[in-house]
């Protein structure tokens, strides 16, 4: 994708992910270099993951329908039920993190994305 855009795309998931791969793919696609943060094995960083509940919300995040969500406790289950909480989990098990998060930084403004969603990246990378 040629632009007139100074972009930096970084994609936060992990490698072996149907959702992520699709999402590097298009990037890849469109000509877009992504810098890609595998936060299995590199972790994540607390202040990364307090712009992400600042910016996009706890609710948002936290993904409820895997396996990982499924194993837990009652009582850590019920822990989401509030922002700290939340961030509390996440950064334990990362595997709770909806994927791919994307950061989009175009002409200097920051933008988040949580999911495949080629249509919001096209719309930011065109502005």
């Amino acid at each position: 994708m040629q632009s007139s855009h100074s972009i930096a795309v970084t994609l936060y998931g992990i490698p072996n992910c149907d959702t992520v791969k699709k999402s590097r793919a298009w990037f890849a696609d469109r000509g877009v270099e992504v810098a890609f943060h595998d936060f299995k094995k590199a972790g994540l960083d607390d202040a990364v993951l307090r712009e992400w509940l600042r910016t996009l919300g706890a609710q948002q995040l936290l993904n409820r329908r895997g396996t990982t969500w499924r194993k837990l406790t009652p009582q850590q289950q019920a822990s989401a039920a509030h922002d700290a909480g939340v961030a509390a989990l996440l950064l334990a098990q990362t595997s709770l993190i909806k994927r791919p998060v994307v950061r989009l930084e175009v002409d200097g403004k920051t933008h988040y994305t949580v999911g495949h969603v080629p249509e919001v990246w096209q719309t930011l990378l065109q502005d």
